[in-house]
């Protein structure tokens, strides 16, 4: 009851990323899964949750056999509320509800899960905060101070400097720079970015280019004139899941395919021997039956 108490409706901020859905995170033995491309595969299909340096809320603590659930922001299922119980009779012996269910997911909530080998030991709320702390943050004063703790050093000297380095994220960014006063839409070629604009003349001006989530280009004008430009990477960050290739190998004589006998199309495989494979002919139209009851054939 002390833990449950020490923890309900606890305010904390994110230190990991919690992807939507029903796949919360885990941490056991201070190593937190899902991690890396798996981690960012459900990222990318179903939204983040919370994100490092987001406040949020424990609002329920669940206690299993070796584990103990920690729901955030309500944990991934809506419940529901008493009033959406109550149901009212009609004359015909139907009921409906007074209020409308919705059974979706709930969108912002997540849940981490602390697991031990074979039973929950029995420890103070303090160190069960220790066991948490590669994902949930108790201490921070605020987002910026929870945020800065999970970046890089180099990042996290660019952004207490208010600077941009070539190769944060748009987060990274915002975090450095604040969102730009100014921002427009271009396009390069084929490649679309776009030029978020800091600064007016008679001081400098940042122009910061992003192309998806990367800034790849940070140009300032000076207030005597000088132009400085800076185009190469000035920091890797964890990439992002790999997408899975096409094979190269060769395409079987046999591969079911949506052409019709005989159609040419440019995958049709040529064997060693350089002879086309063959073409299967189309059977000859049935007619009207005969006199004998069986089919008459006709053969052009």
């Amino acid at each position: 009851m002390d833990l449950i108490r020490g923890f309900n409706s606890e305010l904390v901020y994110i230190r990991a990323p919690f992807p939507m859905g029903k796949v919360g995170l885990t941490v056991k033995d201070g190593v937190v899964s899902p991690r890396g491309e798996e981690l960012q595969h459900l990222m990318a299909i179903w939204g983040p949750a919370v994100k490092p340096g987001d406040e949020a809320r424990i609002t329920n603590v669940v206690i299993k056999p070796d584990r103990i659930r920690f729901e955030i922001n309500g944990g991934p299922i809506k419940k529901q509320k008493w009033y959406q119980r109550i149901q009212i009779g009609g004359d015909m012996g139907n009921t409906a509800p007074i209020a409308p269910n919705d059974s979706n997911a709930n969108p912002r909530g997540t849940y981490v899960d602390l697991v031990f080998d074979r039973y929950v030991p029995d420890l103070t709320p303090q160190k069960f905060k220790d066991l948490l702390r590669p994902v949930l943050d108790f201490d921070a004063k605020s987002a910026l101070e929870a945020y800065l703790d999970t970046v890089p050093p180099k990042v996290k000297e660019a952004i207490q400097n208010h600077q941009v380095l070539v190769g944060m994220n748009r987060e990274m960014l915002i975090y450095a720079k604040g969102r730009p006063p100014k921002k427009i839409r271009e396009k390069d070629g084929e490649v679309e970015y776009e030029e978020w604009i800091y600064g007016e003349p008679p001081q400098d001006v940042d122009f910061v280019r992003l192309v998806g989530d990367e800034v790849v280009r940070v140009e300032t004008m000076k207030v005597d004139g000088t132009k400085t430009l800076r185009a190469e990477k000035e920091v890797n960050l964890e990439p992002p899941p790999s997408v899975a290739k096409t094979s190269d190998q060769p395409r079987p004589a046999n591969a079911p395919t949506l052409r019709r006998p005989g159609e040419a199309g440019p995958d049709r495989p040529t064997p060693t021997g350089g002879q086309p494979p063959p073409v299967l002919q189309t059977p000859p139209p049935i007619s009207n039956p005969g006199p004998t009851g069986g089919p008459n054939y006709s053969i052009d």
